[in-house]
């Protein structure tokens, strides 16, 4: 697995876009996270459907072809420097395939920012640009929001990436050793809704796996990991991180669960890299080449994410 185009850092006076590509964006959350935004010299400009509802299906962020129609727009203008999901939840899969794709490549490359639901796009990003991008907080998130940890890595990883190559592990080490490679995932049970899809990858091969979740069951996790397994999805990854698991259930389940299924993978396995669902989440770029060293539970980025 090769790495992919670095997109340019963010300066001062940079126009942002916010889309809202899955779920509906509360209003006052919006403003807030505008003010932060603006609070770091950065010019946001909200995309014309963000705060619309679907009519029928009111756990969409408006129609899938007026949040499709936002994302283009806002990729493909010139003077936007970057594109920030407002949230996560549900919908971007719907919109993703109404998406120009060879437009957004001819745009070229800048920063693009979301999670959770986040993940069909992250892929795709990959598949379809070969692109570097980061998986953190949407900006209406509670956590970006109220969290001071969550808003200084964010702003760290916008404008200054070169201080923000590693990742300190507060948790064990699974299965230990080293392994490099490249890094990808996202929420996991978006990676295996992804399978099938024309923004799917194949493999991993040669990847560091970064998965994370929220709200699932451990049988459910065990299912999910299954599939991924019997799918072919984990053949060849080199190293996987484990990011948070909010509402998951009690953690030793969480990672007995974690050592049967991807203890037989042969490689290193590393938990509680601090990136997902979670109080003071991380931001964590896919694309980029980097050591997994799951004794010393520390991933280090071979170069900062953003040119």
């Amino acid at each position: 697995m090769k790495p992919l185009t670095r997109p340019a850092r963010l300066a001062p006076g940079a126009r942002v876009a916010v889309v809202a590509p899955s779920g509906p964006v509360p209003e006052e959350r919006l403003s807030a996270g505008l003010d932060i935004l603006r609070g770091w010299d950065l010019d946001p400009v909200v995309a014309p459907h963000v705060l619309d509802r679907h009519p029928e299906l009111p756990y969409l962020a408006g129609t899938d072809a007026d949040r499709a129609a936002d994302f283009q727009h806002a990729w493909c203008d010139p003077s936007v420097a970057a594109v920030l999901c407002a949230r996560g939840g549900y919908g971007a899969q719907r919109m993703a395939d109404l998406l120009d794709w060879e437009a957004l490549a001819a745009a070229g490359p800048k920063v693009f920012l979301g999670f959770s639901d986040i993940t069909a796009l992250h892929e795709a990003f990959a598949t379809r640009m070969g692109l570097v991008t980061l998986h953190g907080p949407g900006v209406t998130g509670v956590d970006f929001l109220k969290n001071a940890r969550t808003q200084e890595h964010l702003r760290a990883s916008l404008f200054r990436p070169e201080s923000v190559t590693t990742i300190a592990s507060a948790g064990t080490t699974l299965v230990p050793g080293r392994a490099r490679g490249v890094t990808l995932g996202g929420c996991l049970s978006l990676l295996a809704a992804e399978l099938g899809t024309p923004h799917a990858r194949p493999a991993t091969r040669g990847g560091l796996l970064m998965i994370e979740d929220v709200g699932e069951a451990p049988y459910r996790l065990d299912r999910i990991l299954t599939q991924l397994l019997r799918a072919g999805r984990l053949d060849g990854v080199a190293g996987i991180a484990l990011g948070s698991w909010k509402d998951c259930g009690p953690y030793d389940r969480l990672r007995a669960l974690f050592t049967d299924r991807l203890g037989g993978l042969g490689v290193p396995v590393a938990e509680e890299f601090g990136f997902g669902h979670r109080d003071g989440a991380l931001t964590v770029p896919f694309g980029v080449r980097a050591e997994l060293d799951a004794d010393a539970g520390m991933l280090t980025l071979d170069e900062p994410a953003l040119l």
